[in-house]
């Protein structure tokens, strides 16, 4: 079923890539599917956040709270292939019972490498307690997947709702919600645990002042979230 669903994926990239080369004065879209073969939707030169909306299997949920529960660390960094990735976390999380969780994180690094003919990737699965990445910014990378196995997951905003004069130092050290970074909190846009989303990021070409505003959401007390990135590497 990878395998299908691999080729499947390539295939609608390829499609996406010739049928939207031209360029458009639409900028920043966003685009969401339960078929995780939408996600070569990215290739859109209109579209800056491609969403896979799916629920994730019980034996992943329940290895996940386990392995957040326990008293281990889980913070891995690093650069592996598809043929590495189950030998490179076993060493990375030792004694870990998370075959599922393996599994699942091998899907996406092989589909991450399929749909943009890579062969390593940068890997970090992070266990968080607060906000990685508290203020609103942009990735200054090609492409990335963001998946949230528990917790709160990623916030982002709406290309069209953002004054991106107020990113960064044009904020001048106000808070983002009343730099005049965005209007109001209601423009405010969040994944569910579970998502997998590829954020297009100022790196991509062609989409240089378009790269997608998003920030780590806050936490609450005890609150543990388990993120899972991918870059090219």
């Amino acid at each position: 079923m990878a395998g299908t669903l691999m080729s499947a994926t390539v295939t609608a990239a390829a499609t996406a890539s010739d049928e939207y080369k031209a360029t458009t004065k639409l900028r920043g879209l966003a685009r969401a599917s339960v078929n995780p073969t939408d996600l070569s939707d990215i290739y859109r030169s209109d579209t800056n956040i491609a969403v896979w909306q799916r629920q994730l299997p019980c034996p992943v949920q329940q290895e996940v709270a386990a392995l957040l529960a326990g008293s281990a660390p889980c913070e891995v960094s690093l650069t592996t292939s598809p043929e590495r990735l189950r030998a490179a976390l076993g060493i990375a999380l030792p004694g870990a019972q998370i075959d599922a969780l393996v599994d699942d994180i091998a899907e996406l690094v092989e589909m991450y490498t399929c749909l943009f003919e890579w062969d390593c990737v940068g890997l970090r699965l992070t266990a968080l307690t607060r906000a990685m990445c508290p203020r609103f910014h942009v990735d200054h990378v090609p492409c990335r997947i963001v998946t949230t196995y528990q917790g709160q997951a990623t916030q982002w905003l709406k290309h069209q709702v953002v004054n991106r004069e107020r990113l960064g130092r044009g904020s001048e050290g106000k808070p983002d919600d009343v730099s005049g970074l965005y209007a109001a909190a209601s423009a405010i846009e969040q994944l569910a645990a579970g998502d997998v989303a590829l954020l297009k990021g100022e790196r991509w070409l062609g989409n240089e002042g378009a790269g997608l505003v998003h920030r780590s959401p806050a936490l609450e007390d005890g609150e543990r979230r388990l993120l899972l990135t991918l870059d090219m590497a």
